[in-house]
């Protein structure tokens, strides 16, 4: 049995009910629709600021000011974690360094019976190995038997090569994510290089933005699958445009930057998180990505989120 790839993607979901309405006088109908922006705050050094109020922020629509209506610290609400893993032949050196991690991780952050996980893999094709589940008990289970295709899978392929991130985002998010409500998030592990997806890189942004769902991205890359000069930087672009344009973070495995850091790091984010509301000013007529400003009143804050939003009528 050969071991796994850890390079994968990891998704969580967080069920917004620590929601404090901002204005007590305010009435709501069943048909409003509320704009979730979920932000994570550091300063300048990268220091999480996880001390704010409703009062310290702003937020804007299209550059037109709007009120927040709900506000939330989200640190202790369940999550759904999803692995999605990258099953890929450039991926298989890397293994060895990320699999203690990954389990340490998810030992760390998932919490039995108050959390959810599923498993994905993609390489040629994308497969849901464990659909969700309250148990870790399953994905131990599972994990062994994930791993890159066999000769005789490669042989009946025709091909040597498939890395389906794109399809793997855009499935993840449409099947997945979207009909669930809360805090989502994509952490994936990969070193960003697509290979025969339908779906492009642009598909993949806007399936994870209509889902509401932030992407973050760990680059972990085998510069010897490439013959030692590495992919030319496309898949570090592509894995920062998923990260940014959905309001998640990306990092990069290195020397200096180890996996284990690198886990921890979007742990203490996942868990120091805030939920602001609105409900906005013009009414949506047709669909359409609407772009969100928001901003802390304080000098020297960096707020991470995501730009824009599906707005539908």
């Amino acid at each position: 049995m050969k071991p796994f790839i850890l390079s994968f993607l990891v998704v969580l979901t967080i069920v917004p009910a620590a929601w404090t309405q901002a204005d007590t006088d305010a009435t709501f109908t069943t048909g409003v629709k509320v704009v979730n922006v979920l932000a994570t705050v550091q300063t300048k050094k990268g220091e999480l600021v996880n001390n704010l109020s409703q009062d310290d922020f702003s937020v804007a629509e299209d550059h037109r000011p709007q009120v927040i209506r709900y506000f939330a610290r989200q640190s202790d609400l369940p999550l759904t974690i999803g692995l999605m893993v990258d099953t890929s032949m450039s991926q298989g050196r890397v293994m060895d360094a990320e699999r203690g991690a990954t389990m340490r991780f998810l030992e760390q952050i998932f919490r039995e019976t108050k959390d959810r996980l599923f498993l994905m893999q993609f390489d040629m094709s994308v497969i849901t190995r464990q659909p969700l589940t309250s148990s870790l008990k399953p994905l131990y289970e599972i994990l062994p038997y994930v791993d890159t295709p066999t000769r005789k899978e490669l042989v009946q392929s025709n091909t040597n090569a498939g890395t389906l991130l794109y399809d793997a985002i855009v499935k993840a998010s449409n099947d997945i994510m979207k009909p669930l409500e809360g805090r989502k998030a994509l952490i994936v592990m990969s070193d960003g290089v697509d290979v025969g997806s339908d779906a492009s890189l642009n598909d993949a942004v806007e399936a994870a933005q209509k889902a509401d769902t932030l992407v973050y991205s760990i680059e972990f890359s085998d510069a010897t699958y490439y013959g030692g000069f590495g992919e030319g930087g496309v898949g570090k672009r592509a894995l920062m445009k998923l990260a940014g344009e959905t309001g998640g973070g990306y990092f990069e495995v290195s020397k200096k930057v180890t996996i284990e850091q690198i886990y921890s790091t979007i742990e203490h984010e996942l868990r120091n998180q805030y939920s602001i509301g609105y409900v906005s000013d013009k009414p949506c007529t047709v669909s359409e990505f609407r772009k969100i400003q928001l901003t802390t009143r304080q000098k020297g804050q960096v707020v991470q989120a995501r730009s824009e939003y599906w707005a539908r009528p």
